[in-house]
């Protein structure tokens, strides 16, 4: 494998970390949201990632692949609020079922993967710029 590369897969991961963490900031935004319907109520979302190793033997480019994002089917919260302007006939509001304290360490694990992409890129080119160094 050339470090070219490693070029496209770090960067390839940079981009499905960036995913990672808009998807967490979006769900970080919305956990305190509420619906006047459970079904109407923000659902937690997390993207879908795979490993394209074989991809480098059938000539493609390798990395990481964003395939999609989905949905949590975990339920929200159901609380008594009669004064809420979003509360149903009965007074209660349906809130998200965003986990805050699972966000924040999954916000952390994608900056810090993030890093570690940063990190390859920039090992990679100092070492093609020492090569390089080599041939004067």
């Amino acid at each position: 494998m050339s470090l070219f590369n490693v070029f496209r897969i770090a960067g390839s991961g940079l981009e499905a970390q960036t995913v990672r963490m808009n998807t967490t900031a979006s769900n970080l935004a919305n956990a305190d949201s509420v619906a006047s319907r459970p079904e109407d109520a923000y659902r937690s979302k997390q993207p879908v990632f795979s490993a394209e190793l074989s991809a480098l033997q059938k000539g493609e480019n390798p990395g990481v692949q964003i395939k999609g994002i989905v949905e949590s089917e975990a339920p929200g919260a159901m609380r008594y609020e009669p004064n809420n302007p979003m509360a149903d006939e009965k007074g209660y509001v349906y809130g998200s079922n965003v986990n805050t304290i699972e966000e924040l360490v999954n916000m952390i694990s994608a900056s810090r993967s993030y890093q570690n992409n940063v990190e390859v890129m920039t090992n990679s080119k100092q070492m093609l710029l020492r090569t390089l160094q080599l041939g004067k």
